[in-house]
C-alpha cells in the first residue's frame, strides 16, 4: 500500500519537502495544501516584485509549468484548520479531511498586528503576500507618501523597494526609537538610520503609533508623543507570529513555534514540522529557537522529509543569519551578535564611511558578528562561527585589530 504523505506550507520548506519526498519514494502519494492561490512562491521576493526587478512569475518557487505535477505531487488550494492525530488526518477550512501516514507542517509565519485604532482603514495594509502587493501596487507612484510603520529588517526590505519605486518615504521606529533592533546594536542601527536620512528617507522615533485617522484623501498617524505624519499609503510591518493557531487540541507542542527535536519531529508520532512556524536547535546555543530565514527553511524541509521517509538524518542545527540591504547599503548580523555573559568583544567603528564591525567571542571561539559596509567578511565570520574554530593566539591580535579577521581564519582553518 502507498505510503501517505500531506505537506501543509507552500513556502521554501514545503516545496522542499515535497520534491525531496518523491525522490525518496517513487510510489508513495504526496500531497502539498497552499493556503494561497496561484503557484507557491518565495515570500522574501515580493520585495523585488514590488520595486519593479521582477513579475509576479519571478517570485514562484518553481518556474516550469507543470512541475509539480510531472513530479506527481498534487497541489491543493486549502488551508487545515485543524489536526486530529488519533485518527492520522488533518481538517480542511474548505470542508473534508485528508489522510496522511506522515505530515509535516510548514505553514510559516503571519503579520502581527498591533492593537491601533483606524488600522482598518482603506490604505493602510500589511506586504506579506502576494495579494497585499497587488492592493499596493496601483498607489505606488512617483512621489508617494508612504508611512512604514515598523523598522524592524522585513520593514527594511520593504523601505529599499517604496524608494526605488519614487515613494517618499516615512518610517516610524515605534516606541525603541532604533531601527533593526532584533539584528544590530545601537551603533550599527544608528548608522544604518544616518544612511536612510541622508537619502531622504524621514525617520521618526519618538513613540509608538497610538491612531490613525482618515486626513483629507490620505491618512494622518498620531504618536504616543504628540507628532503626528502623514501619508497617502501606510504599510504595517511591526512584527510576525508563527502560524500555529490551528493546532488547538493537537497535542502539539507549541512555545514560540512549533517544538521540534533533532530530527524536526514534533511532540506527536508521524508529524514533523519545518520553517519559520518550526523551533528548532541554534546551533550556537544549542538552545530551540525560531530562525526565519530562507536557507533554514529549505534545509528543514529536507532533513524532515528525509526523516519522513525512513532515512533518519539529524539536523545540526541553525545558524541565525541575517543580510540586509538598505539603499545600497549592506548589514549582517550573525549568531550571539549581542553577545555572551563571560564573553570578549572586539569593535571597529569608522562613522565617515559607514563601516561597522563587532566581534563577540566566547570559549576562544566567535559565536557572533554585525557587519555594516563590510561585504568581504560576511564568508568569513559565517565559516568561523559555523565550524566553531578554536581561535588560539588570534582571540588577542582580533581583539586589538579586528581588520585581521581575514588573517586569523586562514592561519586558524590551517592551524596555524
Amino acid at each position: 500500500m502507498e505510503r501517505r504523505y500531506v505537506v501543509v506550507g507552500g513556502g521554501p520548506a514545503g516545496v522542499v519537502a515535497a520534491e525531496t519526498l518523491r525522490r525518496q519514494d517513487s510510489q508513495c502519494s504526496v500531497t502539498l495544501v497552499c493556503g494561497e492561490p496561484g503557484p507557491p512562491y518565495a515570500r522574501m521576493a515580493i520585495p523585488y516584485a514590488m520595486a519593479g526587478k521582477i513579475d509576479e512569475a519571478g517570485t514562484w518557487l518553481r518556474k516550469e509549468p507543470g512541475h509539480y505535477r510531472a513530479l506527481g505531487i498534487t497541489p491543493l488550494h486549502d488551508r487545515v484548520s485543524g489536526v486530529e492525530p488519533a485518527l492520522r488526518r488533518v481538517r480542511l477550512a474548505g470542508g473534508g479531511e485528508l489522510a496522511y501516514d506522515a505530515l509535516l507542517i510548514a505553514t510559516g509565519s503571519s503579520p502581527a498586528r498591533p492593537r491601533i485604532p483606524g488600522l482598518d482603514l482603506p490604505g493602510v495594509h500589511s506586504c506579506w503576500t502576494l495579494e497585499d502587493l497587488r492592493r499596493i501596487a496601483p498607489h505606488l507612484k512617483p512621489g508617494c507618501r508612504v508611512l512604514l510603520l515598523g523598522a524592524g529588517f522585513v520593514s527594511c526590505i520593504i523601505l529599499q523597494s517604496l524608494v526605488q519605486r519614487g515613494a517618499k518615504v516615512t518610517v516610524s521606529c515605534g516606541a525603541s526609537g532604533r531601527m533593526v533592533r532584533s539584528m544590530m546594536d545601537e551603533t550599527a542601527g544608528a548608522m544604518i538610520m544616518r544612511w536612510c536620512r541622508a537619502r531622504g528617507v524621514e525617520v521618526l522615533t519618538a513613540g509608538r503609533p497610538a491612531a490613525i485617522e482618515q486626513a483629507g484623501p490620505g491618512l494622518r498617524v498620531t504618536l504616543d508623543s504628540g507628532r503626528t505624519a502623514e501619508a497617502d499609503l501606510i504599510i504595517v510591518g511591526t512584527g510576525v507570529k508563527t502560524n500555529t493557531a490551528f493546532l488547538e487540541g493537537s497535542g502539539i507542542a507549541v512555545e514560540d513555534g512549533i517544538v521540534v527535536d533533532q530530527y524536526l519531529r514534533t511532540s506527536v508520532d508521524d508529524i514533523w514540522a519545518a520553517g519559520d512556524v518550526a523551533q528548532g536547535f541554534n546551533c550556537c546555543t544549542g538552545l530551540r529557537e525560531v530562525h526565519a530565514i530562507q536557507p533554514t527553511a529549505v534545509e528543514h524541509g529536507r532533513v524532515a522529509a528525509l526523516n519522513m521517509g525512513g532515512t533518519p538524518t539529524a539536523y545540526p542545527g541553525s545558524l541565525a543569519m541575517n543580510t540586509l540591504e538598505t539603499l545600497g547599503l549592506i548589514s549582517c548580523s550573525f549568531g550571539q551578535w549581542s553577545g555572551r555573559e563571560g564573553g570578549e568583544q572586539a569593535r571597529m567603528v569608522d562613522e565617515e564611511r559607514f563601516r561597522y564591525l563587532r566581534l563577540e567571542f566566547f570559549a576562544d571561539r566567535l559565536i557572533g558578528a554585525n557587519t555594516v559596509g563590510m561585504t568581504s567578511e560576511i564568508g568569513i565570520i559565517h565559516g568561523l562561527i559555523q565550524t566553531k574554530v578554536r581561535l588560539g593566539a588570534w582571540l588577542e591580535r582580533l581583539k586589538r585589530d579586528p581588520s585581521r579577521l581575514a588573517e586569523a581564519y586562514v592561519a586558524c582553518e590551517h592551524g596555524a
